[in-house]
């Protein structure tokens, strides 16, 4: 008899801690994602961090379940953010590279992952960072719900071309050699062994700067930078790493050596041209187009913020950047959702939406470019972009009807990631 009251208090207890991770969202209307409609009200049921059913109407909340109610909210996926720098903010002043601990980095990260989040961002793919280890720190601080923040896949470091962007410069020498670490590479089988290393260091996928960049002292063109066969032996390893290869490039030729040697993205595009255009479909790359680093970096000229070679790229590449999603569009390319926030104020990353819709994409396509089709590259379709039962609980709400107006998802009033609401 004392046995069965134990098991039956045991039993009890059980049920209880089960409802306690239980959450029950009613929401005005839900899009489950970007090819559906808005449904009417509607009730979303979260349990141990997943889409358990999503039902019509505003169902009973069960007992010990906590209960979210937004009658008045379009509640919908989480969005994916496919560039971002979370370890940094906006600076021109390159000299700080030298006397910024990695400690400091790290706090940023964190600062800047919980105003991703609240931005609606709730899966992030990080591109670069100027320690080996403190957006693998963050990645697993937001997944054990250490640290608010999206869900973060990141490729750690970039490999760049010895001098070339994305190798630490501007300084003397034995500064250059302190900051710049090993990620900067001569020759096949450097380039592989970066790859390699990367992989050690818990990289989730490589990032090359394929081209020259806007924001780096050295003042040389924004066409390739690797030599065919580097990009190629990158490429390569990295997939016998199981690894995708991400790929910054400007110039139309780097970004047509680029897509050739098999890389899955191309970041920035600022001057693709049909050739280009044509490598991209032709190895099925996508463009990640970051508007708003371009908008951001140009919103600076003229005011002493950047040093003057950064200067003269800024002007020569602004003028192209209103025409890249145009151009990618006339060419057929498939477009995903990228901001490089980092470059400008983390949280402000769903004016992307906006800007590309300004290029010509439908409301709708521009919803899927940051769900659907970013959850794709990510190879986390089955995961995110969506809700459905099954899929991680990285759900937000919004005022107003996206499907309608994009930009309605520039001030998202809640937000949950993995289950677990950020405050």
């Amino acid at each position: 008899m004392r046995f069965t009251g134990i098991l039956a208090a045991a039993l009890a207890c059980a049920a209880t801690s089960a409802l306690a991770d239980t959450t029950v969202i009613h929401a005005g209307s839900v899009i489950t994602d970007s090819a559906a409609q808005p449904s009417g009200p509607a009730t979303i049921t979260v349990t141990d961090g997943r889409i358990v059913k999503i039902e019509e109407g505003f169902q009973p909340t069960p007992d010990g379940a906590t209960m979210i109610h937004l009658p008045d909210h379009t509640v919908l996926p989480g969005l994916i953010d496919l560039h971002t720098h979370l370890s940094g903010d906006p600076s021109g002043e390159f000299w700080r590279a030298a006397v910024e601990p990695v400690e400091w980095g790290a706090l940023v990260a964190a600062k800047n992952a919980r105003l991703t989040a609240l931005a609606g961002f709730t899966t992030v793919r990080d591109l670069g960072s100027r320690s080996d280890q403190v957006t693998q720190a963050l990645r697993r601080a937001t997944a054990e719900g250490l640290v608010p923040g999206p869900r973060v896949v990141t490729s750690g470091r970039t490999i760049a071309i010895v001098g070339g962007h994305g190798d630490i410069n501007g300084f003397r020498r034995e500064v250059n050699d302190a900051l710049g670490a090993s990620f900067a590479c001569t020759g096949v089988t450097q380039c592989a062994e970066m790859v390699r290393l990367a992989s050690k260091y818990g990289a989730d996928l490589i990032k090359i700067t394929a081209t020259g960049g806007v924001l780096s002292q050295q003042g040389r063109g924004l066409e390739a930078h690797f030599s065919d066969a580097e990009m190629r032996s990158i490429v390569e390893t990295a997939t016998s790493l199981g690894l995708k290869v991400a790929a910054h490039a400007h110039g139309a030729r780097g970004v047509e050596a680029a897509a050739r040697a098999g890389v899955q993205t191309i970041e920035h595009g600022t001057y693709i041209d049909e050739a280009a255009a044509r490598a991209m479909r032709e190895n099925g790359t996508v463009l990640v187009p970051t508007l708003m680093a371009f908008q951001g970096i140009r919103t600076n000229l003229g005011t002493g913020f950047y040093t003057p070679v950064v200067e003269e790229k800024v002007r020569a590449v602004a003028p192209y950047a209103e025409s890249i999603v145009e151009r990618a569009r006339k060419w057929g390319i498939p477009i995903a959702f990228g901001t490089d926030a980092g470059v400008y104020p983390h949280g402000r990353n769903a004016g992307e939406l906006a800007l590309m819709r300004k290029g010509g994409m439908s409301d709708r396509e521009v919803l899927a470019s940051a769900t659907t089709v970013a959850a794709q590259v990510l190879g986390l379709e089955k995961e995110i972009g969506r809700l459905a039962p099954g899929y991680s609980a990285d759900i937000i709400a919004v005022e107003g009807n996206p499907l309608a107006d994009v930009a309605v998802l520039e001030h998202v009033d809640w937000v949950m990631v993995r289950g677990r609401v950020i405050d």
